[in-house]
C-alpha cells in the first residue's frame, strides 16, 4: 500500500507516549504459561492502542507492557487453570474533563486474560468511588515474530491512496471520541492549532486516527510546525514519529526523525520551526525506514 502525501500544520498540540516497562516476576511451570507467551496487540477501553508481552526465563513468568502515556509496571503474574492474572497500576479518579485522564494517586487493577486461538481476551475489574469494581473488557492478537529486516529494492507497492482530501476531514476520527476535535481542513491543509502547556499525552483535545486500516505502506507527508511546537504521528497506532521543530527541548528526548522512546534519529535532519518538513516514512514486515527531507533518519 502506498499513501500519497498531503500537508500537515501544527501548533502546539498533543504528544502520545509509548514506553516499555519491566514488569515483576512469579515462578511458574513452562506448560501453563505456554498459551500467553508471545507479543500480543490490543485496543484498550478507552480505544488506545495497546501492547503486552509475555514470556517466562529460567522458571520465571515476567511481562512487559506499551500504552499511550506513561507505561505501567506488570506484576503479580500467575496461571490458574486457563487463566491468567497480572495488575497494572492505573489513576481511577474521576477525570478532570469529558475524555480526560483518571486523577488520583495510582492503585493496582486486577486484570485477567484468557487466549483462545490467536486472540486474547482481557477484563480489568476497574475500582469506582463506592468501593465497587466495573468491569472492563478488552481484547487483542497475537502479533507474529519479527522477521528479518526486508529488502526495500524488492518490494512493489500498490496504487497510492489518498488519505486527506483537502477539503475536510473525511475519511477521520478520533481515537477517543470523548475528546474534542481540535483538527480542521483549510487551504487544502491539515491544520492543528490547539494550546499545549507541557508534555502530558492526554488533553482535552484528540488524537486523530484514519478510518481505514493498513499493515505494510509508504507514507509521505509534509509537516510544519511553529516554533516550540509539538506532535507525532503513530504508525498503526504503534510506532511514534515525532513532529517537533529542529531546536525543540523535545529533541533531548531524540527529537523530529525518531521512533519516540524507542530509537533516536542517526543525524538530525529536521529544519526550524516554521519551515515545511518532508517524512517518507516505510513499515514493511515491522520494521521502519523514516527519510527527514531527504535524508535517512532511521532504519
Amino acid at each position: 500500500m502506498k499513501y500519497t502525501s498531503f500537508k500537515i500544520a501544527y501548533a502546539v498540540t498533543f504528544l502520545t507516549l509509548i514506553f516499555s516497562i519491566n514488569g515483576t516476576a512469579q515462578k511458574t511451570s513452562d506448560d501453563v504459561a505456554v498459551p500467553f507467551i508471545g507479543n500480543w496487540a490490543a485496543v484498550l477501553p478507552d480505544g488506545h492502542p495497546g501492547w503486552i508481552s509475555f514470556y517466562v526465563k529460567d522458571g520465571i513468568l515476567d511481562g512487559e507492557a506499551w500504552s499511550v502515556g506513561l507505561g505501567n509496571a506488570i506484576s503479580e503474574l500467575k496461571v490458574d487453570s486457563d487463566t491468567l492474572y497480572f495488575k497494572r497500576l492505573y489513576k481511577v479518579g474521576v477525570p478532570n474533563f469529558p475524555g480526560g485522564p483518571p486523577t488520583g494517586k495510582k492503585v493496582p487493577v486486577q486484570t485477567r486474560a484468557v487466549v483462545k486461538d490467536d486472540k486474547i481476551f482481557l477484563s480489568m475489574d476497574w475500582p469506582l468511588s463506592n468501593g465497587t469494581t466495573k468491569k472492563l473488557d478488552f481484547k487483542g492478537k497475537r502479533l507474529p515474530s519479527l522477521p528479518s529486516k526486508p529488502d526495500l529494492d524488492k518490494v512493489k507497492f500498490g496504487e497510492p491512496i489518498t488519505l486527506f482530501n483537502g477539503k475536510d476531514l473525511s475519511g477521520w476520527r478520533l481515537t477517543n471520541p470523548n475528546q474534542i476535535n481540535g483538527w480542521r481542513a483549510e487551504n487544502g491543509i491539515l491544520i492543528n492549532t490547539t494550546p499545549k502547556l507541557n508534555f502530558d499525552p492526554f488533553s482535552k483535545y484528540g488524537n486523530l486516527r484514519t478510518n481505514g486500516e493498513f499493515k505494510d505502506f509508504n507514507f509521505q507527508l509534509e509537516i510544519n510546525v511553529p516554533t516550540g511546537g509539538n506532535s507525532g504521528i503513530y504508525l498503526c497506532g504503534r510506532y511514534a514519529t515525532q513532529v517537533v521543530d529542529r531546536d525543540s527541548r523535545m529533541q533531548g528526548l531524540q527529537g523530529v526523525g525518531a521512533l519516540f522512546a524507542r530509537i533516536p534519529p542517526s543525524k538530525n535532519a529536521g529544519k526550524v520551526g516554521g519551515e515545511w518538513q518532508k517524512y517518507d516514512i516505510t513499515l514493511v514486515d515491522q520494521h521502519v525506514t523514516i527519510i527527514l527531507n531527504g535524508k535517512k533518519s532511521y532504519r
